[in-house]
């Protein structure tokens, strides 16, 4: 693995605080293969811009941390996020009109649905958009706003752009908590509003999500429970969990995270088609994937 750039480490000890709450000194010398004086330079820049908290021997989230640059986020729990979106692309038809959120589960869904023909896909993700752009003949709707460089997103109030033009079928939401009571959540109040835009113009709307989001801490509802029609999710996800959803009428899939045939063995490994690798080019009789 290449040495991280001083950019890459500080998107790297974010989503650390994100996942943890804390990181140390000594592991991340260790992990990044740089010197002690190095992480403090780094944890020093990042305390000056409020990102975290300096303790000793380390530092502690701000509360104010975004959720990390997306090239990091795509990496993390890759293998559950690829079986969440092998799941929840069964969902979705030939021809179907879905929304995708700027999530990075929702990219991975996103290279599941390669294949399908005839899409109509609303997205504020970037990423999302280029691929679909470049691997299928989807048509693809950005609906503008706001462009958020970590998350490669656009965001912003973008309703009176989805009102009076017709329902999208299924909606899929990639999240960073969630509870029966408060729904659906994200940390970027931004990312929020765009998203409880999007999820109000679905006729469904499912959250998809790997297991380590399942007792996260997040602030911003942006879809109450009793409008989600499923829930999306590895097998890591607490019983308890599960059992809490069905008490509200919602149910949670699990999906197994067996590596499958042609499961990439890096896991550090981004799995982006090459353009034109795998573009839609079946006669309508052929048969669905």
């Amino acid at each position: 693995m290449r040495p991280l750039d001083e950019f890459e480490r500080e998107q790297a000890i974010l989503l650390d605080l994100e996942v943890s709450g804390r990181v140390m000194v000594n592991e991340l010398t260790e992990r990044f293969g740089v010197s002690a004086v190095t992480i403090r330079k780094d944890l020093g820049a990042l305390e000056r811009r409020d990102l975290l908290l300096r303790v000793r021997g380390g530092a502690v989230s701000s509360g104010q941390t975004d959720e990390g640059a997306w090239t990091m986020r795509v990496r993390h729990s890759r293998q559950a996020k690829r079986a969440v979106a092998r799941a929840a692309a069964e969902l979705v038809a030939h021809g179907d009109v879905i929304a995708l959120d700027s999530s990075t589960t929702c990219y991975h869904l996103a290279l599941e649905l390669v294949t399908r023909r005839n899409l109509v896909v609303i997205t504020n993700g970037l990423r999302t958009a280029t691929l679909l752009m470049e691997q299928t003949n989807a048509m693809v709707l950005l609906p503008g706003g706001v462009l958020r460089r970590a998350a490669e997103s656009l965001v912003g109030p973008i309703g009176d752009l989805l009102t009076g033009r017709g329902r999208i079928q299924k909606g899929f939401f990639g999240l960073v908590g969630l509870s029966p009571k408060h729904g659906l959540m994200d940390i970027s109040a931004e990312e929020s509003q765009t998203k409880a835009f999007m999820a109000g113009a679905c006729d469904q709307v499912y959250g998809v999500f790997d297991s380590s989001k399942a007792e996260r801490f997040a602030l911003h509802p942006f879809v109450t429970a009793d409008r989600v029609t499923g829930l999306y999710t590895d097998e890591g996800v607490p019983a308890h969990v599960v059992a809490d959803w069905a008490e509200v009428g919602v149910p949670v899939h699990r999906a197994a995270l067996s590596t499958g045939v042609g499961e990439p063995a890096d896991a550090d490994s981004i799995p982006v088609p090459e353009p034109g690798s795998r573009r839609t080019g079946r006669s309508p009789e052929a048969g669905a994937p």
